[in-house]
């Protein structure tokens, strides 16, 4: 364990095999079917989730985990010799995980527990837990891997599109009249991170077109900047994420590798399945 051990909730999106890498712990999101909970990334992924959504015609809620959860992983992190610990969660505008780590930070006394809003979610809020564990390994200190991730914060932009508002209605956030009408009509959401939540920002014609738009996007916010870091989210759709991978690609300058994940049921819920994402790091 290194000397600064870095939490994270599993909102992050992180792939286990990258979390294990930078030595991430990941606390899951909970999911519940009725009185059924699960935990995401343990008991539950997109695929079982959605699958038993249609099955049975009804969202599952999303649940923070508990001030328990947090104290477990906070005292095995000191047992195993951290000196200190920084928790990154999912923006406290989407989620009370947030309130959950710092209740549990303050059960223990005596230890420096930095519990950190990362304002953003998926592999936004993953980039920022890299960056932390980056500058960890390189000898920085608490306050300045906090710097380092809040740094990244400022370059970090999410731009995807949904297949279709199926989803979202079971939710309530739209209707059911007007997403049936979205669906005749072909109308495809666009989506981005927006004041540390999850937006819809257009609807437009065709998968095709809302693809287009997303990379549209993408290259405005580039402004010239060579793409630093990325990585394709996608729910239930690995296909679909290669093509989109590619169709970014076609745009903008990106490095060699891209992190391809799942996008986890505690996010996925609230998009639907078949839904494809860029998240991005732009250059200094």
């Amino acid at each position: 364990m290194p000397r600064i051990a870095i939490i994270t909730d599993t909102d992050s999106t992180l792939p286990v095999e990258l979390a294990a890498k930078y030595q991430i712990i990941q606390i899951p999101i909970l999911i519940q079917f009725g009185e059924e909970s699960f935990r995401t990334g343990i008991d539950i992924d997109d695929r079982a989730t959605f699958a038993r959504i249609d099955r049975e015609g009804k969202l599952p809620t999303t649940t923070a985990p508990t001030p328990g959860q947090f104290l477990e992983a906070f005292n095995a992190a000191l047992e195993s010799g951290a000196e200190s610990i920084i928790c990154f969660n999912i923006s406290c505008e989407m989620s009370a995980t947030h309130t959950s780590a710092q209740q549990a930070a303050d059960m223990i006394p005596g230890k420096r527990i930095e519990v950190v809003d990362s304002r953003s979610c998926a592999m936004g809020q993953g980039f920022m837990v890299i960056a932390a564990a980056e500058a960890v390994a390189g000898g920085a200190t608490v306050e300045q891997a906090i710097a380092a991730a809040e740094e990244i914060r400022g370059r970090t932009y999410v731009f995807g599109a949904l297949p279709t508002l199926k989803y979202i209605a079971m939710s309530g956030r739209v209707s059911q009249l007007a997403a049936g009408m979205a669906g005749l009509l072909d109308i495809k959401p666009v989506l981005s991170l927006q004041n540390g939540k999850l937006e819809l920002l257009e609807k437009v014609r065709t998968q095709g077109k809302a693809w287009a738009r997303a990379v549209e996007l993408s290259v405005e916010r580039c402004a010239g900047r060579k793409v630093e870091r990325m990585a394709i989210l996608h729910v239930n759709a690995p296909e679909k994420a290669r093509q989109f991978e590619a169709l970014f690609r076609t745009a903008l300058p990106c490095p060699k590798e891209t992190i391809f994940c799942e996008m986890t049921p505690g996010l996925s819920v609230h998009t639907g399945s078949g839904m494809v994402a860029v998240v991005f790091v732009t250059a200094k």
